[in-house]
């Protein structure tokens, strides 16, 4: 099944990311996929031009930056895992929506970083500090790892590592199908792979090369044979003509994706939102944008970390929650609902 795997059109390498075995393994894959790879030195900025900000973000995201990761913290990432597993920033898709548009800039190179080993001492440690409790990392806080996989490897060598280690649990969400590289990991079930689904309508409109809905639920289909825990996201979730029908499709299609096993399945549903700055970034990126963000038409609410967003008003946010309560129940008997904001 065609998966739509990502090939980068140009690579940058650190001379220092060489210094690693996985530096100059990523090399050669490049170079065997044909893409022009430069080394530059540490601190230097990927050559990306354009004759306006539509076409440097697009290129930017075609760019892959193969980097040292200096900052040997993790970020928490709460309230879903301890910790953040930085295993890459950025991801090839297109999402017009996407939060990543406020925290990366104009310029959201993929990166991805060569001292995996490193990283994963660092995770050992954490774990170690905390035990005998269990400690959970995420693995897509700023990145969506899968779409690198065939390049990097470091999310099966990360599956791998948390296998071993009973205290540990991992954790990441996509939207790309390429699941090939992780199928036979020894994740003993610690390692759960969350994918992020939504209405034909709003892939279609605003998730610019991601992996179709068709290939989404193949790829959960294959992990899930494959003995993985798997998760859901739908999200964001958006009001349109014919959405409730739409949804209701996507809950079946999930049903017959899961088969008998939906008991205990985590689903996690998010409406859409945007800030005041994300709306600016995305219409000068997207200037022909339909997203949904007139002000006059939601409601202004704070953020956990002190920023405000505009919402869905109370009376659309309770028919949002009502239907997907009932439904959630009625097409997916036994699943959880983590939370649905």
């Amino acid at each position: 099944m065609d998966t739509g795997r990502f090939i980068p059109s140009r690579a940058f390498i650190e001379e220092e990311a060489l210094q690693y075995s996985l530096g100059e393994v990523i090399r050669r894959r490049l170079l065997t996929l044909k893409v022009p790879v430069r080394v530059m030195k540490h601190g230097q900025r990927p050559e990306v031009t354009g004759r306006n900000p539509t076409q440097v973000y697009a290129e930017s995201k075609k760019t892959l930056v193969v980097r040292v990761r200096k900052e040997k913290e993790f970020s928490s990432c709460k309230p879903s895992a301890h910790y953040q597993l930085p295993l890459a920033t950025s991801c090839p898709g297109l999402c017009e929506y996407c939060y990543l548009q406020t925290r990366l800039g104009s310029r959201p190179y993929l990166r991805v970083y060569a001292n995996i080993e490193e990283i994963l001492a660092e995770a050992g440690r954490l774990i170690a500090e905390r035990e005998p409790e269990i400690t959970v990392f995420e693995g897509a806080a700023t990145s969506d790892p899968l779409a690198t996989e065939h390049i990097t490897g470091s999310l099966r060598r990360s599956i791998d590592f948390f296998g071993a280690i009973p205290q540990a649990r991992f954790r990441f969400v996509t939207k790309f199908a390429d699941v090939e590289p992780i199928l036979g990991a020894r994740h003993e079930g610690r390692t759960t792979v969350r994918f992020s689904v939504n209405a034909n309508h709003v892939i279609r409109a605003y998730e610019h090369s991601t992996g179709t809905l068709e290939q989404r639920l193949d790829a959960l289909g294959r992990v899930n044979r494959d003995g993985y825990p798997v998760g859901v996201m739908i999200g964001p979730v958006m009001t349109f003509d014919g959405w409730k029908e739409e949804y209701r499709g996507l809950l079946d299609r999930l049903s017959l994706t899961i088969g008998e096993s939906p008991a205990g399945l985590p689903v996690e549903i998010i409406t859409h939102r945007f800030t005041s700055r994300a709306k600016d970034n995305i219409l000068s990126v997207f200037p022909a944008s339909s997203l949904p963000m007139q002000e006059e038409d939601r409601r202004l609410v704070y953020g956990q970390f002190g920023y405000t967003k505009y919402v869905y008003s109370k009376e659309t946010m309770g028919e949002v929650r009502d239907f997907f309560l009932e439904e959630v129940a009625r097409r997916l008997p036994g699943a959880r609902i983590e939370y649905l904001v």
